[in-house]
């Protein structure tokens, strides 16, 4: 895909990095931090990478100047990643302008698996308090020169995106994450069309589904060897011409179980048409996990650190190999 520039996220090599289990005798001690995923990042071919802030945090204005020059000279386009609270976000503006990204791709909330029944009467306020932080954020994002894209984290649909995007302007764009229409109930194939007018950047992550009793759990796989049709969704963001940055991001190494099947789920959400149901339902069908097979990660089986580590070098390998299969990556 002429148009689509693919890289490298951290996020799907927490144990590798030393996030997973940081400061348990599981965890990676040595922790291969930004070295050791740009080495990563440059191994696998990558041409852009997606810069977590807190890294950029332990920089100074002549450490940050190095690191451009670096990326420069590795052929690498950055892409910074951060959350809210807003001084958080703030802080990784200045750090993106001084490296030479584009965009700050921005978490907004910690919800996980669709959830917001976990939060009760709070979800209102919390849309209400994220609409105005964005309000605020995006111009800040334009002075520098850049774009926020607020990615679909497993909290929010389409339709509320896209709403976000109106309400704070042109200094507001979209990061999608290929897997998680599904923790919100959305078919990849229309959630894609319906915010791909304001997608500036993209996270390719793949699942494998397994049936419950309660809905839907969604396992870590290689990107490629799941259910989310990855290159029908590109081709839809790519069309009309537009150029995309994109890094390969496996799931996490904890499942995630979205409990659709549970009336108690659906508290805050807005009416649904069933067949948008019946078109979610359809689509996690291929590559199916059976329902008798064990779902675990080695992370979440209680495998020894190194053993997942070279689970996680191994999928992003073969993920990197799938998606060139399918003439997404170089």
């Amino acid at each position: 895909m002429d148009r689509l520039t693919v890289g490298l996220n951290p996020y799907g090599l927490t144990w590798t990095l030393g996030r997973q289990g940081a400061g348990t005798p599981r965890g990676n001690p040595e922790g291969g931090g930004l070295e050791g995923f740009i080495e990563i990042a440059t191994g696998l071919g990558a041409r852009m990478v997606d810069l977590d802030n807190p890294w950029l945090n332990g920089l100074d204005a002549g450490g940050l100047a190095a690191l451009k020059a670096r990326l420069d000279a590795l052929g690498l386009m950055p892409v910074v990643s951060s959350s809210r609270p807003n001084e958080q976000v703030e802080r990784a503006l200045d750090n993106a302008a001084a490296i030479g990204a584009r965009v700050v791709r921005v978490g907004l909330t910690t919800l996980l698996c669709g959830d917001r029944a976990a939060l009760g009467e709070g979800w209102g306020d919390l849309v209400a308090q994220v609409r105005a932080d964005l309000i605020r954020l995006a111009p800040l994002a334009s002075a520098r020169g850049l774009t926020l894209a607020i990615e679909n984290h497993q909290d929010f649909g389409s339709a509320e995106l896209m709403a976000f995007c109106e309400a704070a302007g042109d200094g507001l764009g979209i990061c999608l994450d290929t897997g998680n229409a599904f923790p919100v109930a959305e078919a990849p194939l229309p959630f894609a069309a319906a915010v791909a007018p304001r997608v500036v950047h993209v996270h390719l992550k793949d699942y494998r589904v397994q049936m419950t009793g309660e809905g839907i759990r969604l396992v870590r796989c290689a990107i490629g060897d799941g259910a989310v049709p990855i290159r029908a969704m590109l081709e839809i963001l790519l069309a009309d011409g537009r150029t995309l940055t994109a890094s390969l991001e496996p799931g996490a190494l904890e499942a995630r179980h979205v409990r659709l099947f549970t009336p108690g789920w659906w508290e805050g959400y807005p009416a649904r048409d069933a067949r948008d149901l019946a078109a979610v339902l359809a689509a996690v069908q291929p590559n199916r996990l059976p329902d008798e097979a064990d779902w675990r990660t080695p992370w979440e089986a209680g495998a020894p650190g190194p053993e997942v580590g070279a689970y996680e070098i191994a999928m992003m390998e073969r993920s990197a190999a799938n998606m060139r299969a399918a003439g997404v990556m170089e």
